[in-house]
């Protein structure tokens, strides 16, 4: 998948997390639902141990309340293509 695609659906993954904090009362139902979701997805888009690494902390993210905030799709792209060493 291109860099830039994975960008962009980084930030739509980030922005379906956020829905917890659109919607109050049903914002805590979806993140029991979508934390394994999303920590799977990050398993997905990102190979080997760093993408599980993510993925765990991706889970653990969605999961807590409050924490939704935190843009970890767009974070570990920008881990992965701009801040990581060759």
């Amino acid at each position: 998948m291109n860099k830039y695609k994975k960008l962009v659906l980084g930030i739509v993954l980030d922005a379906v997390g956020y829905v917890s904090f659109v919607i109050p009362g049903i914002g805590e139902f979806t993140d029991i639902v979508w934390a394994p979701v999303s920590g799977w997805l990050m398993t997905k888009l990102y190979k080997g141990k760093p993408g599980k690494i993510a993925g765990v902390v991706t889970f653990i993210e969605e999961a807590l309340p409050g924490f939704d905030v935190i843009p970890t799709f767009t974070l570990m792209w920008l881990y992965t293509y701009v801040f990581k060493k060759k």
